[in-house]
């Protein structure tokens, strides 16, 4: 059985030899080797061999005959090949000669296709790399024209699209590398002319700022000049769009905005000597109004370089500090016509920035403040003309010749006197000057205050009410002021203290004609509710009283200098049967008062009728000291006669009637005390005087016992020094007892009064 899986084994691997191309067998035979039975394998192999070549031999032996024909026919064919390679070398040979024109035509034309071919690249390599090149030198073209924004367009384009398509060519990465620094060039150029702009627009702030105004004065509905027709504003616009390009715009708007910051503070720095002159201030507007009409263009023609809120922030820190700078600089001005242009331009100013967009009520605000400021300095003006006034008036009534002459002082303040109107010329007004000067005054100053209430956007009746305020302190503060000063100057006279009085009363009556010049000015009713009133008339009647109250000072000063002239001898003896006769310094003083009270009468009765009586008074009270005079220690009975003649004289004097106006023998009652105790002495009517003391209807109702008692005891005194032998006279002995008596009598009888 195995020696058959054997045979079959060594068949199968002979017909794979047979089959199997000879590069394969090697496998095969590895197997023979491998196996047990190779000898056995060789000798099928032999037999197998030997088998192949009986049929080999069958073969050639069956084809013999073909093979000799074929080579008979082979070697037949040889010689024809013989032939025919000759005649293909000859072709050939001819072939060659004939071709080597084409050959070369042929290299040439391959030559010319390589060309071709090269120059068709060259072609395409330039396309690409022309524009490169062109756009390189637009690039520089641009740059030496300034032209950055461009050119930054140019270097973009340049960069994204043309350098990326020529290829990695030398001068393609030497533009490459160039492409930063460029960029740096053109930022750091564009920095440099918004520095320039930034300087230039400081610089030219001024110019900007006084075109806006003088338009706004000029034409305040229309604006026919902006900013961009003065200012370039080419370098904001190119700088925003560069740093927008290389994406540095919030860099380039940090720097802009703190740039202007900067700007703002030095703009907003008024000189040291700004208050001294108007065109101090208004430098200082325009270059505020330059800076902001600058920003308010750049903040509509930029988009987000600057922003509302920005321009609002800024406006309220410059508000701030344009109003604190006026509020000081303003405060050192003390002249009204310099505050009033002031507030001229500072009106102007705010119109200006406010038709710009900017809020100005604090300004406006501030221009009221000012209005304090104004009238406290038109007070201090006022005060100087008033005084000038007073200076030169000659407080003599104003004579008019012609009927020229007196209309002309009628319209320069209100007065009318029928009676005087029917006087023929030449006559006299009343008044002095100072009445139509201070009057006029008085409208000038009250125009004053209208011209700075004008266009600070005020009603009729807040104008109306600044106007009377202000003209109320004129008059309260100011002019009565320098009435009072008019009245107590030193050397003043009886004759203008009566003119002062003349010209109050007539300045009194004209106060309701104020009334109605500012009502007409201002459009304002006087009897609209809540109305001020002037105060006129109460200051012209405190400034004539106390000029009446002046000249009663003034009367009684004068009769004092004359009651120093009095030279009384105390220890004068009674007289004989003559009459006594006035005392000479009573006699000048009562001529003097009649000569100073036929001056009274333009005054008003009653200010005479009270000077007359408060003259008499101060007379009588001053005769009364004489005899009370503690220094008088004495007092003769010769000399209380001396005393009652000169009070007769008074009294005829009263009795004549200096003064108008008094009803009976009124004017007596100043020498009543006087008299009635020089009478109870001279007629010696103690018994009397005693019995009706207390009673109404006391003869000497007005004698004082204390008075009386003093009295006594001078003379008292004087009996007991004169008469020193009294005692040996029995007349003198009782008269001396008498007054011992009544001296005891009053000291019981004021006693009596006294619990």
């Amino acid at each position: 059985m195995a020696s058959l899986e054997t045979a079959a084994e060594h068949e199968r691997i002979l017909r794979e030899i047979e089959s199997t191309d000879t590069n394969c067998i090697g496998p095969t035979l590895r197997s023979v080797y491998d196996g047990q039975e190779h000898g056995l394998f060789m000798e099928k192999l032999d037999a197998r061999i030997r088998n192949h070549d009986r049929e080999i031999e069958k073969m050639c032996n069956h084809h013999f005959q073909g093979f000799v024909d074929s080579i008979t026919e082979l070697l037949k064919v040889r010689g024809e090949a013989q032939k025919l390679k000759s005649q293909v070398t000859e072709t050939n040979r001819h072939l060659q000669e004939n071709g080597k024109e084409l050959t070369t035509s042929m290299e040439e034309l391959r030559q010319c296709r390589v060309q071709q071919r090269n120059i068709a690249t060259t072609i395409d390599k330039l396309t690409h790399c022309l524009p490169v090149l062109e756009m390189y030198s637009r690039l520089q073209e641009q740059m030496r024209a300034k032209r950055y924004y461009p050119a930054l367009r140019t270097l973009e384009q340049l960069e994204q699209t043309c350098l990326p398509k020529a290829g990695q060519y030398r001068f393609c990465s030497i533009m490459a590398e160039n492409i930063p620094k460029l960029r740096i060039q053109i930022r750091d150029t564009a920095m440099s002319q918004l520095r320039d702009f930034l300087e230039s627009i400081r610089k030219h702030s001024d110019k900007i700022g006084q075109t806006a105004m003088k338009q706004v004065h000029k034409h305040p509905e229309t604006r026919t000049l902006g900013a961009q027709d003065l200012v370039d504003f080419s370098p904001v616009y190119r700088c925003l769009h560069i740093y927008t390009v290389l994406g540095l715009r919030d860099v380039f708007e940090n720097y802009y905005r703190k740039q202007r910051r900067k700007q703002a503070r030095l703009v907003l720095q008024p000189h040291s000597n700004m208050h001294e002159t108007l065109e101090g201030y208004r430098r200082y507007f325009n270059q505020i109004v330059g800076f902001f009409v600058v920003e308010d263009h750049v903040l509509h023609t930029t988009q987000g370089l600057v922003n509302r809120a920005y321009v609002e922030e800024l406006w309220e820190l410059a508000l701030s500090k344009i109003v604190a700078a006026l509020r000081t600089h303003s405060s050192y001005c003390d002249d009204p016509d310099l505050v009033l242009d002031l507030k001229n331009l500072i009106v102007l100013f705010a119109d200006t920035l406010q038709g710009y967009g900017f809020p100005v009520s604090q300004l406006f605000d501030m221009l009221l403040e000012m209005r304090e400021q104004y009238g406290e300095i038109l007070l201090k003006r006022w005060n100087v003309t008033f005084r000038q006034v007073i200076d030169q008036d000659n407080y003599s009534p104003i004579p008019v010749s012609t009927e020229e002459e007196y209309r002309q002082y009628t319209s320069q303040c209100p007065f009318q006197d029928p009676e005087l109107e029917k006087l023929p010329f030449p006559k006299k007004l009343p008044f002095s000057e100072f009445v139509p000067k201070v009057y006029c005054q008085l409208k000038e100053f009250i125009y004053a205050c209208l011209k700075y209430s004008e266009d600070l956007h005020l009603s009729s009746t807040e104008v109306d009410d600044m106007i009377r305020k202000s003209t109320n302190l004129l008059l309260t503060r100011t002019l009565s002021h320098c009435l009072q000063y008019a009245i107590k100057k030193k050397n003043v006279g009886l004759a203008e203290l009566v003119q002062v009085i003349i010209n109050t009363t007539h300045l009194e009556q004209s106060c309701h004609f104020l009334e109605e010049f500012i009502s007409n000015i201002t459009n304002v009713p006087p009897d609209t509710v809540n109305a001020t009133k002037l105060y006129g008339t109460s200051t012209f009647k405190d400034a004539r009283h106390a000029a009446e109250a002046e000249i009663y000072t003034s009367l009684n000063a004068k009769i004092d200098q004359f009651l120093q002239l009095a030279d009384y001898d105390w220890m004068a003896a009674v007289p004989g049967g003559e009459n006594l006769a006035a005392s000479d310094y009573l006699i000048d003083l009562i001529a003097f008062l009649k000569s100073t009270f036929s001056v009274f009468t333009n005054l008003p009765g009653k200010v005479a009728q009270t000077a007359c009586m408060s003259s008499c008074k101060h007379i009588s009270t001053s005769l009364m000291q004489l005899l009370l005079d503690p220094e008088v220690r004495q007092i003769s009975m010769g000399a209380l006669h001396q005393l009652d003649t000169d009070v007769k004289e008074c009294e005829s004097f009263a009795r004549a009637g200096p003064v108008a106006g008094f009803q009976g023998d009124t004017l007596l009652l100043a020498f009543s005390d006087l008299r009635q105790l020089l009478d109870l002495f001279t007629q010696w009517d103690w018994s009397t005087y005693l019995a009706d003391y207390g009673k109404p209807t006391c003869k000497y109702l007005r004698v004082n016992p204390h008075t009386a008692l003093a009295l006594l005891e001078k003379m008292k005194e004087t009996s007991r020094k004169n008469n020193v032998f009294a005692q040996f006279r029995k007349t003198d002995r009782d008269r001396q007892k008498l007054i011992d008596t009544i001296i005891k009598q009053l000291r019981n009888l004021i006693a009596q009064h006294h619990t």
